[in-house]
């Protein structure tokens, strides 16, 4: 475990380092107005010296003394975490913005997440315990269908059914929980998809061990057997898995945001990447990768939790 510890900063370093190389590549020039007005060469150039947007090397170590707080214990920076101004959204800081719709973004990311495991392991014991039943071919369907289907597709046909036809919930925004129900379906129904097909494989595995044989002939009741004994182990597949998709739910619903207008952190990339908004595009990669990271060791410490066979 301290060994992950010890490779997070080099990880994030690289992280940083191959997304500024991508953005800095993007044609266009950040600091130009989107209706295509310029500056005057010399103002252009000054405001470019003075973001260091003409020197990527100056950009590189600059920014990356702001945002790990080097440059505040130094006396160069008046924050411990400064990200640096938005340079398309005037009068904007990319802390602010990250303020306002990072909540968003994990609140939708996290609510998906739970209704995803409540109906992927619900539908992958009821699979798993009966295989080859009717029951289990109506789990794999469902998955199938969670998988193949592009959440675009989805929202629009929620959206299209429960919200323009029968009433029962808001078109779009934010702020209650019934604006939260069919973002929230929409961004889970791919992951509960994997975890219902991880759950069914794992509890067809399980069912077939020595020690669930003892508990079937001891007389323990098959829905305690299930549950108790077999779940436990069925569900370690699905605990490496749940940290690379709460961290893609809470950072990669930028589509369902769009759909249903939620003014979470996905809008502003799309909008940092297409403008060039260097400070922007490398705030959230940041941001989000250091969730990545950080679910994925919180994961590994839940597995070696849950099966101390496993090294750490």
């Amino acid at each position: 475990m301290l060994a992950r510890l010890v490779q997070i900063p080099f990880i994030l370093l690289a992280i940083y380092t191959i997304t500024l190389v991508l953005a800095w590549l993007i044609p266009g020039n950040p600091l130009e107005a989107p209706e295509g007005r310029r500056p005057r060469p010399e103002v252009m150039q000054a405001m470019l010296a003075q973001y260091r947007l003409d020197d990527p090397w100056a950009f590189y170590w600059d920014y990356l003394g702001k945002a790990t707080g080097v440059s505040w214990v130094l006396g160069e920076a008046d924050r411990p975490l400064d990200l640096g101004p938005s340079l398309q959204h005037e009068n904007w800081t990319v802390n602010e913005i990250l303020a306002s719709g990072l909540p968003v973004s994990m609140t939708l990311g996290l609510a998906a997440i739970l209704l995803a495991c409540v109906i992927g392991i619900t539908a992958g014991v009821i699979g798993g315990t009966r295989p080859g039943g009717l029951a289990d071919a109506g789990t794999l369907l469902v998955a199938l269908v969670g998988i193949s289907l592009p959440t675009f597709v989805i929202g629009a046909l929620l959206l299209v059914t429960f919200a323009l036809w029968l009433g029962w919930f808001p078109v779009a925004g934010w702020g209650t929980a019934r604006h939260l129900v069919l973002p929230a379906v929409t961004l889970s129904l791919p992951f509960a998809a994997y975890i219902a097909r991880l759950t069914r494989y794992g509890m067809i595995e399980t069912m077939g061990e020595d020690y669930i044989r003892t508990a079937r002939a001891k007389g323990v009741p098959e829905l305690r057997v299930a549950m108790k004994h077999a779940l436990k182990n069925a569900f370690l597949p699905v605990l490496s898995y749940l940290g690379p998709a709460t961290a893609a739910a809470m950072t990669g619903s930028f589509v369902v945001e769009k759909v249903f207008a939620i003014p979470g952190l996905g809008t502003h990339f799309v909008n940092a990447v297409l403008s060039k908004d260097l400070t922007l595009i490398m705030g959230v990669v940041l941001v989000y990768s250091t969730l990545l990271v950080a679910l994925n060791l919180a994961v590994d410490v839940l597995y070696r939790w849950v099966d101390p066979r496993v090294a750490s």
